[in-house]
């Protein structure tokens, strides 16, 4: 029976222009549009740290166009409705 190898790859955390996290060989460049942000370790840390600091999956772009359509709604008034 196959008896998978350990993985002792040390891996980074980067983040990209839209707020989005992953994990990459720290022994690698980043990939392009991607940033490390401080934090490296064995795999299961780097994606406990993830899932820690990453609470909204949602891309940066979308939660601001999602803002900007709350914040018109609530500028508006509202609808008026005549019998």
């Amino acid at each position: 029976m196959y008896q998978e190898e350990e993985d002792t790859t040390i891996y980074k955390v980067v983040v990209n222009h839209e707020e989005q996290y992953s994990i990459w060989p720290e022994y690698r460049d980043n990939p392009l549009g991607w940033k490390d942000v401080g934090k490296s370790g064995p795999k299961a840390e780097c994606l406990a740290y993830i899932k820690e600091v990453w609470t909204d999956m949602r891309p940066l772009s979308l939660r601001k166009q999602m803002e900007e359509a709350a914040r018109r709604r609530a500028l508006e008034p509202p609808p008026t409705f005549e019998p």
